[in-house]
């Protein structure tokens, strides 16, 4: 059911039908990232250099090259800043179209379904918070577990695992039934769901093809809610957009 779900995403992504939205989505993700790394070196300027510059004036003429050498540092210290938010970034930016991503998927792929109904845009507000906190935490924790060998990666897969498929399929469940209701049938497909957030987090940890996550992940999870729904004991606790249909 999840490489059914994912092989459908993937056919999505490069569906001419979804490529203005990618692309949208893609290109707003660079302007901002453009715009972090300017703000990045800007705030290094700001406090960092001062300190620096200090630093290198007490020192004695030979050990000139110590500048050069903070330079490099300050300059790794900013790209590594930079990828660390590059898929919180992405996933924000990304979170604004989610209800979009949903509608094409639901309309292309399922014609004869009633469509789902897109978030109020205060709960759509609140998503898009929560997919770039929740990066953000499952990436801090994964940093901190760098220092703990053998489980860094481990921690890693099981911490954005959970949150990503949680948050990806709630979003997906929520435009056909309340949220109670959408947790109640994440909770009991838990094991799918989560195998499906690590199938996420793995594409999340490749850079470049990072930046296409959020899109794939609310295709596939779209089609994972469609493939659950169908099986018999799923059928019968019908979508809310189904009840009013009927």
């Amino acid at each position: 059911m999840i490489f059914e779900a994912a092989r459908r995403a993937l056919a999505d992504l490069f569906a001419p039908n979804f490529r203005p939205l990618f692309f949208k989505t893609l290109g707003l993700t660079i302007l901002g990232l453009i715009g972090l790394w300017f703000a990045l070196n800007g705030l290094a300027d700001w406090l960092a250099l001062p300190f620096v510059d200090d630093l290198v004036a007490q020192l004695p003429e030979w050990a000139g090259w110590l500048s050069a050498l903070a330079a490099i540092v300050l300059g790794v210290a900013i790209a590594l800043a930079l990828a660390l938010l590059l898929a919180p970034s992405t996933a924000i930016v990304a979170g604004f179209f989610l209800d979009d991503v949903a509608a094409e998927v639901e309309r292309s792929s399922y014609p004869g379904d009633a469509p789902g109904n897109a978030l109020p845009g205060w709960t759509a507000f609140m998503v898009s918070l929560r997919f770039f906190g929740v990066v953000i935490l499952g990436n801090l924790v994964a940093l901190a577990m760098l220092l703990v060998p053998g489980v860094n990666l481990i921690a890693f897969f099981a911490v954005n695992g959970y949150l990503l498929g949680r948050e990806f399929f709630e979003f997906a469940a929520m435009r056909f039934r309340p949220q109670a209701e959408a947790k109640m049938l994440r909770s009991r497909n838990g094991g799918t769901v989560f195998l499906a957030g690590l199938l996420i987090a793995a594409l999340l940890s490749v850079p470049i093809v990072n930046l296409a996550v959020p899109f794939f992940a609310a295709a596939m999870m779209v089609h994972l809610h469609k493939l659950i729904t169908a099986r018999g004991p799923e059928r019968a606790a019908r979508p809310e957009a189904l009840r009013r249909a009927a």
